[in-house]
């Protein structure tokens, strides 16, 4: 295959698969388990996720990762599985890619808050991530994908050990915006513009939003974007926001709905388009049967 960022530059629009959470709950992840941990205890179901979602037309299969930084799995007392848990990650997704889509390695929020506002300097949370990365970064990627970030600061020390441990891999980061009487911001006070110069400048190669709102709030998030930035910009909405219906977590965006607003996000300025929270392999092949009608 052409390498990634070949193929965004030569105008072709990549479609990255869906959620990876809500379908390890659906398997059986029990409540407040670490999601990292099923890398190690049943990869299969990493294989069998990741094949649903090639299979349904995906570009880019993300490994699970998110919270695969040492901060974030100490909380399961797990940080010594750090690297265990990244080359299980990747190698279950590498098995469903095969020579047929790109991976993508999800890299979260550290859970941390950070001084002066937490109790946690910045130099250990850029320590963490670093720690992560390189054992992304050896494991061999396409993608680093920096994504649900809510604090500017955090994102942009990811950005940063990204570029250090592992420089020849292209890296995407994407924050979470609230819908505000006054606009986008994340819940620490960043808006858009703010967050296009400042991962630009931390060496971003492609930036955008993921999480937290639906299809339509994030066709304005990703103009936004677009109005501020000429980086590559990725969208991944939730579908819909979520709702409780019987003790069951609902997520309400069909599709088929979501499909049909794909042209207006990628009109937009989308170049990367998948899912968040809530979206499936069927929201996949819908997502693809609109854009190869967009090729045509």
């Amino acid at each position: 295959m052409r390498r990634l960022m070949e193929r965004l530059r030569s105008g072709e629009v990549l479609l990255v698969d869906g959620a990876l959470g809500t379908m390890l709950i659906a398997r059986g992840l029990a409540p407040g388990r670490c999601p990292e941990s099923i890398n190690l205890e049943r990869p299969q179901w990493l294989v069998e996720i990741a094949r649903a979602y090639r299979e349904a037309g995906a570009d880019v299969l993300t490994a699970n990762t998110f919270g695969g930084s040492p901060l974030s799995l100490e909380r399961y007392g797990l940080a010594e599985d750090t690297e265990a848990i990244q080359r299980a990650a990747i190698r279950a997704t590498r098995e469903a890619a095969g020579d047929e889509a790109f991976i993508a390695v999800s890299c979260g929020p550290s859970g941390r808050l950070m001084k002066p506002y937490g109790d946690t300097e910045p130099d250990e949370v850029s320590d963490s991530f670093r720690r992560q990365l390189r054992a992304i970064a050896a494991a061999g990627v396409d993608l680093i994908a920096i994504e649900t970030m809510t604090d500017l600061d955090e994102a942009v020390l990811a950005v940063q050990a990204a570029r250090e441990v592992a420089s020849g891999v292209p890296i995407s980061a994407t924050l979470t915006f609230e819908d505000t009487p006054r606009g986008f911001f994340t819940i620490m006070g960043h808006d858009i513009e703010q967050a296009a110069a400042r991962l630009a400048e931390a060496g971003a190669d492609i930036i955008g939003s993921n999480c937290g709102q639906g299809i339509e709030t994030m066709l304005r998030i990703t103009a936004g974007f677009q109005e501020h930035s000429s980086l590559p910009l990725i969208v991944q909405p939730n579908a819909g926001l979520p709702q409780t219906r019987a003790s069951e977590v609902i997520y309400p965006e069909s599709p088929e709905f979501m499909a049909q607003r794909l042209p207006a996000l990628l009109d937009a300025g989308a170049s990367i388009i998948g899912g968040c929270c809530g979206t499936t392999p069927a929201h996949t092949a819908a997502f693809r049967r609109v854009l190869d009608d967009h090729i045509r």
